[in-house]
Protein backbone atom coordinates (compact mmCIF):
# COMPACT_ATOMS: atom_id res chain seq x y z
CA UNK A 1 0.00 0.00 0.00
CA UNK A 2 1.33 3.39 -0.97
CA UNK A 3 1.28 6.00 1.78
CA UNK A 4 0.72 9.32 -0.03
CA UNK A 5 0.04 12.28 2.27
CA UNK A 6 -1.34 15.63 1.17
CA UNK A 7 1.01 18.49 2.05
CA UNK A 8 -0.78 21.54 0.64
CA UNK A 9 -2.53 22.97 -2.38
CA UNK A 10 -0.13 23.39 -5.29
CA UNK A 11 -0.75 27.15 -5.55
CA UNK A 12 0.38 27.59 -1.91
CA UNK A 13 4.00 26.71 -2.82
CA UNK A 14 5.64 29.17 -5.22
CA UNK A 15 9.13 28.97 -6.76
CA UNK A 16 11.67 29.74 -4.06
CA UNK A 17 9.35 28.73 -1.21
CA UNK A 18 10.22 26.31 1.59
CA UNK A 19 7.54 24.67 3.71
CA UNK A 20 8.10 22.73 6.90
CA UNK A 21 5.76 19.75 7.20
CA UNK A 22 5.42 17.36 10.14
CA UNK A 23 3.76 13.97 9.91
CA UNK A 24 4.06 11.79 12.98
CA UNK A 25 7.76 11.63 13.83
CA UNK A 26 8.80 12.80 10.34
CA UNK A 27 10.05 16.37 9.93
CA UNK A 28 9.98 17.14 6.23
CA UNK A 29 11.06 20.09 4.09
CA UNK A 30 9.02 20.69 0.94
CA UNK A 31 10.48 23.12 -1.58
CA UNK A 32 9.77 24.41 -5.06
CA UNK A 33 12.79 25.26 -7.15
CA UNK A 34 12.91 25.79 -10.89
CA UNK A 35 9.26 24.79 -11.17
CA UNK A 36 9.84 21.39 -9.52
CA UNK A 37 8.69 20.30 -6.09
CA UNK A 38 11.06 18.41 -3.79
CA UNK A 39 10.70 16.81 -0.36
CA UNK A 40 13.59 15.89 1.95
CA UNK A 41 14.15 15.39 5.64
CA UNK A 42 14.09 18.79 7.30
CA UNK A 43 16.78 18.17 9.91
CA UNK A 44 20.45 18.46 8.88
CA UNK A 45 22.36 15.16 9.04
CA UNK A 46 25.41 16.81 10.63
CA UNK A 47 23.83 18.56 13.62
CA UNK A 48 20.26 19.12 14.71
CA UNK A 49 19.36 22.19 12.66
CA UNK A 50 16.08 22.92 10.90
CA UNK A 51 16.74 23.36 7.18
CA UNK A 52 13.50 25.31 6.71
CA UNK A 53 15.34 28.22 8.36
CA UNK A 54 18.27 27.79 5.97
CA UNK A 55 18.90 29.20 2.50
CA UNK A 56 17.35 27.89 -0.70
CA UNK A 57 19.69 28.33 -3.68
CA UNK A 58 17.64 27.83 -6.83
CA UNK A 59 20.65 28.27 -9.13
CA UNK A 60 22.40 25.28 -7.54
CA UNK A 61 19.21 23.42 -6.57
CA UNK A 62 20.35 23.18 -2.93
CA UNK A 63 19.28 24.05 0.58
CA UNK A 64 21.98 25.27 2.97
CA UNK A 65 21.95 24.50 6.68
CA UNK A 66 21.74 27.64 8.83
CA UNK A 67 24.07 26.21 11.49
CA UNK A 68 27.25 25.01 9.75
CA UNK A 69 26.46 25.92 6.10
CA UNK A 70 26.44 22.44 4.57
CA UNK A 71 24.45 22.48 1.32
CA UNK A 72 22.28 19.53 0.23
CA UNK A 73 21.00 18.77 -3.29
CA UNK A 74 17.21 18.89 -3.32
CA UNK A 75 16.82 16.04 -5.83
CA UNK A 76 19.18 13.56 -4.17
CA UNK A 77 19.77 14.80 -0.61
CA UNK A 78 23.53 14.49 -1.16
CA UNK A 79 25.64 16.99 0.81
CA UNK A 80 27.80 19.25 -1.35
CA UNK A 81 30.32 20.26 1.30
CA UNK A 82 31.49 19.48 4.81
CA UNK A 83 30.79 19.23 7.66
CA UNK A 84 27.75 17.15 6.58
CA UNK A 85 28.69 13.77 5.14
CA UNK A 86 25.41 11.82 5.23
CA UNK A 87 22.63 12.52 2.71
CA UNK A 88 19.16 13.64 3.61
CA UNK A 89 16.32 11.19 3.06
CA UNK A 90 14.29 12.19 0.03
CA UNK A 91 10.60 11.54 -0.58
CA UNK A 92 8.69 10.97 -3.80
CA UNK A 93 6.41 13.86 -4.74
CA UNK A 94 3.33 13.94 -6.93
CA UNK A 95 0.92 16.68 -7.90
CA UNK A 96 -2.63 15.48 -8.27
CA UNK A 97 -5.86 17.47 -8.52
CA UNK A 98 -3.95 20.72 -7.80
CA UNK A 99 -2.48 19.40 -4.53
CA UNK A 100 1.06 18.34 -3.54
CA UNK A 101 1.48 14.88 -2.05
CA UNK A 102 4.53 13.09 -0.68
CA UNK A 103 5.03 9.35 -0.29
CA UNK A 104 5.97 8.38 3.24
CA UNK A 105 5.76 4.59 3.02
Amino acid sequence: MEDWVKVCEEKALKDGDMLDFDHGESKILVTRSGGRVYATDRICTHAYADLSTGILNEDENTVTCPLHLSAFKLDSGIPQNLPAEDPLKIYKVKIQENAIYIKLG
